[in-house]
């Protein structure tokens, strides 16, 4: 039964235009970037600058783009960046889940 499940789900998947396949999708397996924009913006925009039209706050912070550039950085790594943030940074006590959605949008600005 188990070979058969997975035989169904190769057909469906080469049945799909490719179009399906190769859609862009904001939500990574660290966590939903468009929705860990409107944390970011919310949580970390007094001092970071989260998205390009924003003024920067504070100006020892660097902007997302900027962490999103740095050599060695991915989901993960941000992720746990932000649960055990550095020293001048404050505690936010935000869940898991928007850890990784934020984390997931600093992701998506590298380029």
């Amino acid at each position: 039964m188990y070979k058969l499940k997975l035989a169904a789900v190769g057909v469906a998947a080469w049945l799909l235009p490719s179009s399906a396949l190769l859609a862009v999708n904001t939500e990574s397996h660290f966590g939903d970037a468009e929705y860990g924009r409107g944390l970011a913006v919310r949580w970390c925009g007094s001092c970071h600058v989260v998205t390009a039209d924003q003024q920067r706050s504070m100006p020892s912070a660097p902007s997302f783009a900027t962490i999103a550039q740095s050599t060695n950085i991915d989901g993960a790594r941000l992720a746990r960046l932000l649960l055990a943030p550095h020293p001048k940074m404050e505690r936010l006590g935000l869940s898991r889940a928007a850890v990784d959605d934020i984390a997931a949008y600093i992701a998506s600005l590298k380029k």
